[in-house]
């Protein structure tokens, strides 16, 4: 198996635990800003120390970041924070596995802008695997709140934060990669591991004056949920230098349709952690985002 995908699907891992722990904070104690806060205030700490050491141990000195390095990580980043909040606040909405299978629209939305943006072409297969994919986060994604037009069900709030969410995603992941190859090295985890680092610092720092601004208190809630919050951070390092290693190997779209995994493991917390019930409507749509990673990977 490729290693890219065996970093998709731990990436997808990493994520599902950090958004089970952000579910929790989030009924428990903070706001959809604090429990996304959490997840950077305790990550960038880690990602500058893990970047430290890993260029010291190959003994090379850290490689020049031009603008395009910048632009794209500071859009990464914005979109990656908004995505997030959306995510947090859909799952005080919907419970744990729905609000994960909106949040899915992200495949299709970064084939489309990687192509348009980043020239990243997609097989007549993997395109036919992302539809596959489509119909299974169609399918999961079960009946909204009200009857009438499509469009209509479209504007409902848990369909709105869960395509939001996707759109955000979506352009984080494509912004991620194009700020990755232009790093200037031939390893691709040298890539990851500093791009990972300034990101997270960047969303560090710009949430921290966000809450200071905004509520103050927020943040002294935060530190004092340290215990939990601290497993967020870990995870969401974990889990973002998976993806950022699995983006300089392979191209989002690509990428995030492994990261579908995702959905099974979200299934498997939501019955077991949050006894929420899985419906046969759900089952079959995680059959055919099985399906979906299956065809990617042997045909990509």
């Amino acid at each position: 198996m490729e290693l890219w995908i065996v970093l998709s699907v731990m990436a997808a891992l990493f994520q599902a635990v950090r958004f089970m722990l952000q579910k929790h904070l989030s009924q428990i104690k903070l706001s959809a800003s604090g429990a996304t806060f959490a997840r950077f205030v305790y990550s960038a700490p880690i990602a500058v120390v893990a970047a430290a050491l890993y260029f010291n141990s190959n003994g090379t000195p850290l490689p020049a970041l031009d603008l395009g390095f910048w632009g794209y990580g500071a859009l990464g980043g914005f979109a990656q924070i908004a995505a997030t909040v959306c995510t947090v606040l859909l799952f005080g909405r919907r419970n744990f596995a729905v609000g994960l299978t909106f949040k899915k629209t992200e495949v299709m939305m970064a084939a489309v802008i990687g192509l348009l943006f980043l020239g990243d072409l997609i097989s007549p297969f993997g395109f036919l695997a992302l539809c596959v994919g489509l119909a299974g986060v169609l399918v999961l994604s079960g009946p909204m709140e009200v009857e009438g037009h499509w469009w209509q069900r479209l504007l409902t709030p848990s369909a709105m934060l869960g395509l939001s969410a996707g759109a955000l995603f979506g352009v984080s992941g494509v912004s991620y990669r194009a700020a990755s190859l232009t790093v200037p090295s031939a390893d691709p985890f040298e890539r990851a591991i500093l791009t990972l680092a300034v990101v997270t610092t960047m969303q560090m720092v710009g949430m921290a004056v966000w809450l200071f601004l905004r509520d103050r208190e927020e943040i002294t809630r935060v530190l004092s949920t340290w215990r939990t919050a601290i497993f967020v951070g870990i995870t969401s390092l974990a889990g973002s230098f998976c993806w950022f290693a699995a983006f300089t190997l392979q191209n989002a779209a690509y990428v995030k349709a492994v990261g579908q995994i995702e959905l099974i493991f979200g299934f498997a917390a939501s019955s077991l952690f949050f006894k929420e019930k899985i419906t046969r409507r759900e089952v079959m749509g995680i059959a055919l985002i099985a399906t979906s990673v299956l065809v990617l990977v042997i045909y990509a």
